[in-house]
C-alpha cells in the first residue's frame, strides 16, 4: 500500500516490497540451548513414536565396558520414507499433525536431541520403502546447514540389528556425543546409569501414564553391551498415575467441576483429594509435594503439566492433597497455550475467572473443594503419628519393575545409597545365595535357577518371588553394614532350608 505521510496514525504498516531472508546456519546452535531436561527430551522422542502408531518403544543405552557410547530410541511405528524423513529433519520443516497428535510445534526431534547430543541420526523404514537415514552433526550444521545422508547399507544393518522391535517398519533415533555421558568418571558408570534410568522411569511413567495403562503399548529401557549385544539391564516402564490412590482421602471425591471459561466454554475439572500421609510413589515419589499439588493438565491423553496453580493461587502446604485433572479442549483457543517443551501450560486471566464460577452437579463450588482438601490435611496432621517403617536400602537391578515399585511404595528409601542388586553366579551347592555387603549384591546360585523358573525363559528380572523374599530378609545386612554372629547365623539357617526346598522341587 502507498504511504501518505500527511495522514495521522497508521493502523496498517505500509510496505514497499519483500525479500527472502533464510535463517543463518548459526540458528542450529540455538537448538542446543533450548533448556530440555534429559527426561523431557526422551519423552519428546517417545511422543513421536506414539504419533507414528508405535506399540513398542525401547530406549537403549549402549555401553562399551565402562564407557557409554550412544543412546538409541527404537520404535515399531509406521516409519518414514525419504521425503517424510527430509521434512522431519528440516529445521522449521512443515508437518501436518492429526487432531490427536502429541506433536505440536515440529521442533521436538531436533531441539530435544541436539540439546543433549553432538550428532543426531534418524534411520527409518516403512512397509513400502527401504531403510533410509539422515544425520545432523551440530558442528557441521552450524556452518552451512548440511544434513548427511546415511549409507543405505548401514541403515539396513541397524534396522536388522533391532528386528525384534522394528519388524517390517519402524524408526531408530541415535544420539552420539551425548554430553552427559562424557561427565561419567571411571568406575561410576553403574551408578550413573541406575540414577539416570530411575529418573527416566519416573518421568515417562508419569507423563505417559495413560498410554502405559493400555495393554497394547510398552516402553522398555535397556543397557546393551555394544560389542556382545548382551542386555546388561532391562526394565519395563510402569504407569505412575498421579490419581492412583486406592481409597480417596475424603468421602464424596473425586468430583467433576465445570468451569465456564470465556472463549472456550465449560471445561470439566476432576478434583481429587489424596489420602493423607500416603506412602505411594504416585504421591511422594514424583517430586516435592508442594510442587505436585494443583492442576494436572492433559493434551490428547499426554500429561503436559504435573502440578502447579498457573498463577491462580500460591502453593500452600495444607493443599498438598489437592490434585485436579484437566483435559485441554481439542479446539484451538486463546486461553490455553502449551510450552514448546510440553512441560507446562500458560493460561490467560479468563482461566482464573472461570475457576471462581466453577461448580459441580450439586452446586458445590471450587473454593469449597479447596477448603475440603485443606481440612482433610489439617485433621490428619492433628492425629497421633502412625507407625513408621524404617528407611531401607533401595531395590535395584534384577527385580521386575512392578516389584520394585511396590517395595518403594511400601518402604521409605534411604537417600544416596547404592541399590541392592541380584545376580545369578556359580556358587557352592550347599547355598542358594550369598551377599557382598560392600557392593550391595545378592548372588544367587545359578545351579538352582531352573527350580524357580521352570519352563519359563530365564532373564535378568526372573524369579521375582525368591528375589522379593530375599530382599525383605537380607536388606538389613546392607543397611547395618558390618556382619554380626546373629545375622550370619540367620543366613546360614535360610540357606540350609532353601537348599533342601530347592532339591525337593527339582526331584518332583
Amino acid at each position: 500500500m502507498a504511504y501518505d505521510s500527511g495522514t495521522g496514525w497508521q493502523y496498517e504498516v505500509p510496505t514497499s516490497g519483500s525479500k527472502r531472508l533464510p535463517p543463518a546456519a548459526r540458528y542450529m546452535e540455538s537448538l542446543t540451548h533450548q533448556g530440555y531436561g534429559f527426561e523431557a527430551a526422551i519423552a519428546d522422542l517417545v511422543d513421536n513414536a506414539i504419533d507414528a502408531g508405535a506399540r513398542n518403544v525401547v530406549v537403549s543405552f549402549l555401553r562399551d565396558d565402562d564407557r557409554l557410547v550412544s543412546l538409541l530410541v527404537i520404535d515399531d511405528g509406521h516409519g518414514m520414507d525419504d521425503e517424510t524423513l527430509d521434512v522431519a529433519m528440516t529445521v522449521g520443516g512443515r508437518q501436518e499433525y492429526s487432531t490427536t497428535a502429541l506433536g505440536h510445534f515440529g521442533a521436538g526431534l531436533k531441539a530435544a536431541s541436539l540439546s543433549h547430543a553432538d550428532a543426531l541420526t534418524v534411520i527409518s523404514r516403512t512397509k513400502r520403502s527401504p531403510s533410509t537415514g539422515r544425520r545432523w552433526v551440530t558442528a557441521q550444521a552450524q556452518s552451512d546447514f548440511t544434513c548427511d545422508i546415511v549409507d543405505a547399507r548401514y541403515c539396513q544393518d541397524l534396522i536388522d540389528r533391532y528386528d525384534g522391535v522394528i519388524g517390517w517398519h519402524g524408526t531408530i533415533v541415535r544420539w552420539d556425543g551425548v554430553r552427559s555421558f562424557s561427565t561419567v568418571t571411571t568406575g561410576q558408570t553403574d551408578r550413573y546409569l541406575n540414577e539416570t534410568i530411575e529418573r527416566l522411569e519416573t518421568h515417562l511413567g508419569l507423563y505417559l501414564h495413560r498410554f502405559l495403562s493400555r495393554p497394547d503399548f510398552h516402553i522398555d529401557i535397556v543397557v546393551e553391551d555394544v560389542r556382545t549385544r548382551a542386555e546388561l539391564d532391562h526394565r519395563g516402564i510402569e504407569a505412575i498415575d498421579p490419581f492412583g490412590y486406592r481409597v480417596p482421602g475424603r468421602a464424596g471425591f473425586p468430583r467433576v467441576y465445570a468451569a465456564p471459561i470465556e472463549g472456550v466454554g465449560k471445561v470439566p475439572m476432576t478434583a481429587h483429594i489424596w489420602p493423607p500421609k500416603s506412602p505411594l510413589v504416585a504421591f511422594r515419589g514424583i517430586g516435592p509435594l508442594a510442587e505436585r499439588q494443583g492442576f494436572y493438565i492433559y493434551r490428547h491423553d499426554r500429561l503436559v503439566q504435573a502440578g502447579g496453580w498457573n498463577g491462580t493461587r500460591t502453593g500452600e502446604t495444607h493443599h498438598n492433597l489437592a490434585r485436579i485433572a484437566i483435559d485441554l479442549p481439542s479446539q484451538p483457543n486463546d486461553v490455553f497455550s502449551l510450552t514448546v517443551k510440553k512441560d507446562g501450560v500458560n493460561v490467560t486471566p479468563a482461566f482464573a475467572r472461570g475457576l471462581e464460577q466453577a461448580v459441580d452437579d450439586a452446586g458445590n463450588t471450587f473454593p469449597a473443594y479447596l477448603a475440603a482438601a485443606e481440612t482433610t490435611y489439617r485433621d490428619a496432621a492433628r492425629r497421633s503419628t502412625e507407625i513408621q517403617r524404617k528407611d531401607v536400602v533401595p531395590p535395584g537391578k534384577g527385580l521386575p519393575p512392578k516389584l520394585k515399585r511396590t517395595l518403594r511404595d511400601e518402604l521409605p528409601q534411604l537417600e544416596g545409597e547404592d541399590p541392592v542388586i541380584f545376580r545369578w553366579e556359580s556358587l557352592p551347592s550347599e547355598v542358594v545365595f550369598d551377599i557382598d555387603r560392600d557392593e550391595h549384591v545378592v548372588r544367587l546360585n545359578k545351579e538352582y535357577r531352573q527350580a524357580f523358573n521352570g519352563d519359563r525363559r530365564a532373564g535378568s528380572n526372573d524369579a521375582p518371588v525368591l528375589k522379593g523374599m530375599l530382599y525383605l530378609l537380607l536388606e538389613k545386612n546392607f543397611r547395618l553394614g558390618r556382619s554380626s554372629a546373629q545375622r550370619d547365623d540367620e543366613m546360614a539357617l535360610w540357606n540350609s532350608v532353601l537348599v533342601t526346598a530347592v532339591r525337593c522341587e527339582l526331584e518332583r
